[in-house]
């Protein structure tokens, strides 16, 4: 495995611990949509097994949306580079939920592809789901659901399904999307576009285009938000009292 940055190393490694992310044994089905994300993440499980102190399977699996007839093979030819092994599987998911729910495309097809994962994973027996979603994505989730679901909450670094039969892990949840891409130099990789009409207007992106503006003002906010999403201090929020806001 090439060299990482000692800090991008040092993230890498306390996210595993702090969420006790993987067991000798597992068996990983790693998520790949062919973004810069989940290709390093496909690099980095799959390198780190010539070090790690215990051992684990671990393979990609790219559902191809239905958008392109060729997106798929820029995502396999990556996955190739990389060494890892991989399955692709054809499904209409995008289209489907941009013709059917437009106003929601996103959430349909990001349901629809996580319902496949978990059904894969229980069907192979897989003991685990692996996302390459980074400090940023947690960031801009937490807003998300604060701004269009009215909760705080976001997405977790490991989290437990099926009375423990399956759990989610997301190794990057401790690098930015600048550390990410750094990543991706040292190991050579080239993302694939994402072929998805919605890609640059969703909420998520204008999410982002305000997290962004407000953290232009200092470069501390963006650290000072993931601290806090660790930091609940329970006694000083609201009770709920009714199912309407004032």
């Amino acid at each position: 495995m090439r060299s990482l940055p000692k800090l991008i190393n040092r993230l890498l490694g306390l996210a595993m611990h702090d969420y006790q992310m993987l067991d000798d044994g597992d068996r990983i089905l790693l998520g790949v949509s062919g973004g810069i994300d989940s290709l390093v993440l496909a690099w980095l499980l799959h390198h780190w097994r010539d070090k790690a102190p215990i051992h684990y399977e671990v393979v990609a699996l790219h559902l191809d949306m239905g958008f392109t007839a060729d997106q798929h093979q820029a995502v396999e030819a990556e996955l190739a580079k990389i060494g890892i092994p991989f399955r692709t599987e054809h499904t209409n998911y995008g289209i489907a939920a941009n013709q059917a729910h437009p106003e929601k495309a996103c959430y349909q097809c990001a349901k629809a592809r996580r319902n496949h994962l978990f059904e894969t994973a229980r069907t192979d027996y897989y003991t685990a789901v692996a996302l390459g979603h980074h400090k940023d994505d947690l960031i801009e989730t937490f807003f998300l659901n604060m701004l269009y679901s009215g909760n705080l909450s976001t997405m977790m670094p490991r989290q437990n399904l099926f009375s423990e039969r399956l759990k989610i892990v997301r190794p990057l949840a401790y690098l930015t999307k600048e550390q990410v891409h750094e990543v991706a130099k040292i190991a050579n990789i080239t993302p694939v576009k994402n072929p998805c009409p919605m890609a640059s207007h969703s909420k998520r992106e204008e999410v982002r285009g305000l997290l962004s503006t407000i953290c232009q003002r200092d470069p501390k906010f963006r650290g000072n938000i993931f601290a806090a999403m660790g930091n609940v201090r329970t006694e000083y929020l609201l009770r709920q009292t009714s199912r309407h806001s004032p």
